[in-house]
């Protein structure tokens, strides 16, 4: 593969997402599931034939685990991951730990999909997703990306919200668009970047 290679993997299932709870910056560990997932992750990216330089990851388990897991499963245990609260998921503040039919049925079903579906309303005590990029991308430009624009094969583990954020920049985001942006547990994208940061070409090893 070229050189300027970023890859994005959300961590694989948590005990929270299987029991349907806003998570948050709390945390909860993976599930067996969620271990097989980042297992299956590590097994695909070793199959492209990658290795690593560089590994960004959050200061929350379940992302630590999952980047563990996948160094593990592709022979580079030695690799030392750098962690940044910057990486951390999206705050949801008072719904952190709440199931979110209790959530609905607490503040509503309308209220509940605005704080969870849209980019600039928080949550009560949390962030929104806007939040959530004011703090990611500034990383994402001084630290992850020189280290990828540098030729350094770079894996990024982390949440479905801090990835969106730097997804929103890769794949030219509208905030209307990036909130409906899914991302699989434990599912890679590969992204080969072009020298001057925008990307080449993407592909996305869910399945």
């Amino acid at each position: 593969m070229s050189d300027r290679i970023l890859v994005l993997v959300r961590h694989g299932q948590s005990e929270w997402n299987l029991q349907n709870l806003f998570t948050g910056w709390r945390d909860p560990d993976l599930t067996e599931k969620g271990v097989a997932e980042a297992i299956r992750a590590g097994e695909k990216l070793k199959a492209e034939g990658l290795r690593f330089d560089t590994v960004f990851t959050s200061c929350l388990g379940r992302a630590q685990r999952t980047c563990g897991l996948i160094l593990d499963t592709m022979g580079q245990s030695d690799l030392k991951p750098q962690q940044s609260i910057a990486l951390n998921e999206r705050d949801y503040g008072d719904l952190s730990g709440l199931n979110k039919d209790d959530a609905r049925e607490k503040w509503g079903e309308e209220q509940v999909h605005i704080w969870r579906r849209s980019f600039d309303v928080p949550p009560p005590g949390g962030e929104s997703l806007r939040d959530t990029v004011a703090r990611t991308l500034p990383y994402y430009v001084q630290e992850i990306l020189p280290a990828v624009l540098r030729g350094e094969r770079t894996l990024v583990a982390a949440h479905g919200n801090s990835l969106r954020a730097l997804i929103m920049v890769l794949e030219k985001h509208t905030p209307e668009s990036i909130i409906k942006r899914e991302l699989g547990t434990g599912a890679p994208i590969i992204y080969r970047l072009n020298a001057d940061s925008t990307v080449a070409d993407k592909r996305d090893l869910a399945g």
